[in-house]
């Protein structure tokens, strides 16, 4: 096993780690030992910067409120620790770890009697990081209750009285005042978050989870200036394109070897119609769980879920508005705008637009996006949220069909076919419309107890003409056709409802999620082919037209239902060790219909999907983890029927998870990823198929983001991905699997000057590097490895921001994905985007 074989190497990076992270006496005593003067003495600087990186409050305000006294912390823009709150005589503490003061009026904030019933509100910092917040309560101990809003830390204080009497006011008719202190911080969390959402369903710290999860916040896909997520996640280990072009809405993806497109999440929601999503806008951070998922979403997943996590409203008022231009006539503009719609600040709105045009080195081809996506977030008491949000997107353009691998990746007599080659014809089109609306309600019952109602209904229609390529003649320069027609609508319901809850029992601290899920997706197609003449490759010749009869390729309907039961305990055992155990049942099932072929099946299987994992920190910084996780798929599709057993996915993982400090964090994992139940030939019926099918991907991945120092950003990875198949009867064992290299390497690095004249400038340049893969299962073919360098320009003063972005800085030729021998896509060459943004 992968693991065995490399565990050597796992051991070294754990003793390297556990010698830096017990920092500084193991370090310096290490360069001592070596007699090093002045390597110690730049090591010791350079941790010293780390140490003293700490988020930064920068401003106290006081408002008056309908409802108090709001105490606003201004913070830089990093992730908020959560707070420890204790009492101290007739006052209640609130604890701020790994922050400090910087404010204009010295290092202490304090002002007495700010609200009826409260004595002083004191903002000051405490050695070891601390800054703490002290109310004191003058008839009694003030109580708190924490409200966690979208973008703010909420602390609902409640005066306190003393027992049995409140001076000057009639018993029962006591004041509902409340002080309320928001720590607030911008939805940029830097290159290093620390917590998500996918893997246990609440906001938790990555490194008390047992699975490697990857987080790509904001402040990236700013600085990258990325309109697609398969280049988002191109910053992430183990994800690669999958074999669509990536310049088509359906552009797809990989997850540690296996397709993982259909099972995108938006809010924790699975929704199959996001490979229709008009990426950017709308979108703050990107999740991705590698690594089966069934547990908490479903079947599906066997390679990893990635969770598209939407922009929520603002309490304070936010307008950005930003607009590009760019080579090959690309224009795009968006906004961008948040608020509040009442004086309470308890209706809340906010609302992203964009619009883009471009077209591209390929002949023929311009596309058009558009997305509007209103969000409305309705705070009904400060125990209850009520959120409706709604998306829009169109994408029109035509279909990137790609080239034929002889004369692109393989030779060709004839000579090279030219890289902009567009097969179809100049009409082509196609129309992809996407709506989506639904809601999310959450109720907290007590401090430590919430429930969840969510629902979204999706709608995608995609109608489109064009043509496809059948595969090139003998004489390689003769590439012959055939026009499609296709009227394909789908229907998503997703009902979720949970709690999620903690407690204790005895010393043992319990993060609990419970639930129920009722999924259903629907599908009607059609679609019917004509001939249409063939195209030389080497000196093509356009304007056909569709000759002959349409020929119905399929009539399809297709719907699929889902019910699960799901259940997770995150257990606390001590401070320092951690278990994760979790199961679902599902009962899953799918009634397909096929006129054309006269098809008519109807298949349910129920399954029951475990999850195992435990967290050990030997020290803070650390956390050594190893977890198993099962997941199931029932394989459908909208244009087959199921096979009779469902698709079973296997791993086992371990890894290793530190902090170098409080900005930057990574993760080292190995993993055995198996895949089976896969259809396969009959031997001894050639005709049918069996489910003995079995496919592998066994690997290491190391991921690192976050600031290096001050002004320093980083995010990098690297993949060894071991895929292949194991057991099959139609293609050879030991192929691997197509478009999944073995080498994968990424980075971006930005820098931007602190201080000076020249403050707020900024540079960054990022590396991508892909080794050979195959071009299909059989292997018939391999794409060349190659590495391509990006890099970009910026300057960022107040609220102003303008950029320049270049991707392929060096222009070389390249081949992202291929579908097959038919259908190979070049990468893009050389292309330059601007940018200008203001935030006002």
């Amino acid at each position: 096993m992968i693991i065995q074989r490399h565990q050597t190497v796992f051991v070294a990076f754990l003793l390297l780690l556990v010698s830096i992270n017990a920092r500084p006496t193991l370090a310096n005593s290490w360069l001592k030992d070596n007699k090093d003067k002045e390597l110690s003495t730049t090591v010791t600087d350079w941790i010293a910067q780390i140490e003293a990186s700490l988020l930064q409050i920068t401003d106290v305000r006081l408002e008056i409120k309908d409802a108090g006294l709001q105490v606003i912390l201004e913070t830089s823009e990093r992730n908020l620790a959560v707070p420890n709150t204790t009492v101290s005589g007739n006052a209640l503490i609130v604890e701020i770890s790994n922050a400090a003061l910087t404010l204009p009026e010295g290092d202490e904030f304090l002002q007495f009697e700010p609200a009826e019933g409260i004595a002083l509100v004191q903002v000051s910092e405490l050695p070891g990081d601390l800054v703490r917040v002290a109310i004191a309560g003058t008839d009694g101990i003030p109580t708190v209750e924490i409200d966690n809003r979208v973008t703010e830390l909420s602390l609902i204080i409640t005066p306190g009285v003393t027992p049995g009497v409140t001076p000057g006011v009639t018993p029962g008719d006591e004041p509902d005042e409340t002080l309320t202190i928001i720590v607030s911080k911008e939805q940029d969390e830097g290159y290093n978050p620390s917590s998500a959402t996918v893997g246990t369903r609440k906001d938790t710290q990555l490194r008390d989870i047992p699975q490697s999860i990857q987080v790509i916040p904001q402040q990236i896909i700013r600085d990258r200036q990325t309109f697609r997520l398969v280049d988002v996640l191109q910053n992430a280990s183990g994800v690669v394109t999958g074999s669509s072009s990536p310049r088509t809405f359906a552009s797809t993806f990989k997850i540690r070897g296996f397709d993982a497109s259909v099972d995108t999440l938006i809010n924790g929601l699975l929704d199959p119609t996001s490979r229709g999503v008009v990426f950017g806008s709308n979108i703050d951070r990107v999740e991705i769980l590698k690594g089966p998922a069934s547990v908490l979403f479903g079947q599906g997943g066997l390679g990893g879920r990635v969770n598209l996590v939407t922009k929520q409203p603002l309490s304070d008022p936010f307008y950005f508005i930003e607009a590009f231009a760019g080579t090959y006539n690309f224009y795009r503009g968006a906004f961008d705008f948040s608020g509040s719609l009442d004086e309470g600040e308890n209706l809340l709105y906010r609302l992203n637009a964009s619009a883009q045009t471009t077209n591209s080195f390929i002949d023929f081809y311009e596309q058009q996006r558009y997305l509007i996506a209103p969000v409305l977030s309705w705070h009904i008491s400060d125990r209850t949220q009520l959120t409706i949000e709604s998306e829009y997107s169109v994408i029109e353009g035509p279909w990137d069909q790609g080239i034929p691998v002889e004369g692109s990746v393989l030779p060709n007599p004839n000579g090279k076919i030219s890289r902009s080659l567009f097969v179809g014809e100049p009409d082509d089109d196609t129309q992809n419309r996407v709506l989506r609306t639904g809601y999310n309600l959450e109720h907290r019952l007590s401090d430590n107890w919430q429930l969840r109602s969510a629902f979204r209904a999706s709608f995608l229609n995609i109608d489109r003409e064009i043509i496809f390529p059948l595969g090139l003649n003998e004489d390689l320069r003769t590439l012959n056709r055939v026009f499609d027609v296709q009227d394909y609508d789908e229907t998503v319901y997703n009902f979720d409802n949970y709690f999620t809850g903690e407690f204790t029992t005895g010393s043992i601290q319990h993060q609990l999620v419970a639930g129920i899920n009722l999924f259903e997706n629907n599908t009607d197609a059609i679609s019917f082919r004509s001939s249409i003449s063939s195209l030389d490759v080497f000196e093509p010749e356009y304007s056909a037209s569709p000759t002959g009869q349409e020929t119905p390729v399929y009539d399809v309907t297709n719907k699929v239902q889902q019910l699960g039961f799901y259940l997770q305990d995150l257990i606390s055992l001590t401070d320092n060790l951690k278990i994760l155990l979790g199961g679902r049942f599902d009962i899953a099932s799918q009634d397909f219909q096929n006129t054309v072929s006269a098809v008519n099946e109807y298949n349910q299987e129920e399954a029951f999907s475990p999850q195992a994992g435990i967290v050990y920190q030997p020290l803070e910084p650390i956390s050594l983890y190893a977890s198993y996780n099962r997941s199931f798929n029932l394989a459908t599709s909208a244009f087959r029927a199921a096979a009779p057993e469902p698709e079973r996915g296997e791993q086992f993982e371990i890894g290793i998870k530190t902090d170098f400090s409080d900005r930057l964090s990574a993760t080292l994992a190995l993993y055995d990823l198996t895949r089976s139940n896969l259809p396969t030939t009959d031997p001894n019926e050639p005709t049918q198929t069996i489910q003995v099918g079995e496919q592998r991907s066994q690997g290491i991945e190391f991921d690192v983001g976050g600031e290096i120092l001050p002004g320093w950003n980083i995010v990098a990875g690297y993949a060894y991905t071991n895929a292949e198949i194991t057991e099959d009867n139609t293609f050879e064992v030991g192929n691997s699997l197509n478009i999944v290299p073995e080498n994968a390497f990424n980075i971006w690095t930005t820098y931007q000057i602190q201080e000076g004249n020249l403050q707020g400038l900024g540079f960054a340049l990022g590396l991508f590097y892909f080794g050979e893969r195959p071009g299909d299962l059989a292997n018939t073919f391999t794409l060349p490895s190659y590495t391509r360098t990006d890099a970009a320009i910026f300057y960022e003063r107040n609220n102003f921001r303008i950029a320049f972005n270049v991707e392929n800085l060096f222009d070389v030729d390249y081949f992202v994905t291929a579908t097959d021998r038919n259908r190979v896509f070049p990468g893009s060459p050389l292309t330059v985007v601007g940018n200008v943004s203001w935030q006002f």
